[in-house]
């Protein structure tokens, strides 16, 4: 029974220094902040018609719709004027989609559809053939397949209503890959490159300390964005491995202390590594209400007189007692939402509060406006 509770002993005390371990640094692996450069995705873009629609197609002043369904047709065997077609069940749309790396002839993807015209919505069709082009003119993909909207647009007796965007659909791999983008992961002079997703001299210099402690020193930091790699000549012929393995290594990446301020919805976002300096902040409110009445003045029956209206108007100012607080100097960002937070203030009045902290030299952090 004593050796039991000397192992549950030293088993919790193990268990307690890897919490605070974990706890004190915010680690994480290569593979969540850079990544190999030259593995990208590649967009495509096409034109193509949406047939089958319920009389919600585009219109006839179009001239686009008709000519194209017109030479979609003569290339049938089939010779129509463009003049006599009526193309309310169609619609031309643009066809766009995401060319991932590595995906092979015959693999499929998604695509996103989108009316072009003056259609009223794409639900109930499908779309034809469409070659998707990249930017070099070239085609890599064939899109076809019914179009899934989401939403709806109904109208009748004058009234109308509508549900999301039903001009707008996406078919679920309904493009089938035709050729291959090349990708090459090793230069020819057997190095690779990882890019960082956000540039940083110190996250830099850490991946490269991390990668020489585990393969040697095989790295060069470039830049705060860059790390040009050797490859070991153990993983020459197997450069897969070697990526998995690098990304597989934990760092402890760096940022800059920002905050993020939307001023549409109010809402403010802090970094962890936001501090302030002491400083004393007032915060008070003042308000306006203005009101207008009417007063009909009416003379007494058969004597003679006028109706006399008379516009009164009363102004009343009010301004609240304003609260002054001083902020003490804080080293963490859960110090500063708590004197914040003391403050009392609205989101609206917190934004202007920081940026009035910003100017005054005494907020430490990037102030970002989106």
């Amino acid at each position: 029974m004593r050796r039991l509770i000397i192992i549950m002993t030293i088993v919790s005390c193990t268990m307690a220094i890897v919490t605070t371990a974990l706890a004190s640094s915010a680690i994480t692996r290569i593979k969540d902040v850079a990544k190999v450069q030259g593995v990208r995705t590649n967009q495509l873009v096409g034109y193509g018609l949406v047939t089958g629609l319920a009389g919600t197609g585009d219109s006839n002043t179009l001239v686009q719709t008709r000519q194209s369904l017109a030479n979609m047709l003569k290339s049938f065997g089939l010779t129509v004027n463009d003049a006599q077609i009526k193309a309310k069940n169609v619609a031309a749309v643009m066809v766009t989609a995401q060319l991932p790396a590595f995906v092979k002839p015959g693999d499929t993807i998604d695509m996103t559809v989108s009316s072009m015209g003056d259609a009223k919505s794409l639900q109930g069709g499908i779309l034809l053939q469409t070659p998707l082009k990249a930017a070099n003119g070239q085609i890599y993909a064939v899109g076809q397949g019914p179009v899934s909207t989401g939403g709806f647009n109904a109208s009748a007796g004058g009234s109308s209503q509508q549900k999301n965007f039903p001009t707008t659909g996406t078919t679920p791999n309904g493009a089938i890959v035709e050729r291959e983008v090349p990708t090459q992961l090793m230069s020819p002079s057997g190095s690779i490159t990882l890019a960082l997703s956000q540039p940083d001299f110190t996250t830099a210099a850490r991946i490269g300390e991390a990668i020489d402690n585990r393969f040697g020193p095989i790295s060069i930091t470039r830049d705060p964005g860059t790390i040009d790699i050797t490859v070991p000549s153990q993983y020459g012929s197997n450069v897969v491995s070697f990526i998995a393995a690098l990304e597989e290594l934990y760092i402890n990446p760096d940022t800059i202390a920002k905050i993020i301020i939307n001023e549409r919805t109010g809402t403010i976002v802090m970094g962890s590594n936001v501090t302030i300096d002491e400083v004393a902040v007032a915060q008070g409110g003042l308000s306006i209400r203005i009101e207008k009445t009417t007063d009909v003045s009416q003379p007494p029956p058969f004597s003679g007189g006028s109706t006399v209206v008379t516009n009164n108007t009363s102004l009343d100012v009010k301004e609240d007692k304003a609260n002054v607080m001083v902020l003490p100097s804080t080293a963490n960002v859960g110090d500063v939402v708590n004197a914040l937070n003391a403050i009392g203030a609205t989101p609206r009045d917190l934004i202007s509060i920081l940026q009035a902290m910003k100017a005054a030299g005494a907020l430490h952090a990037d102030l970002q406006i989106i």
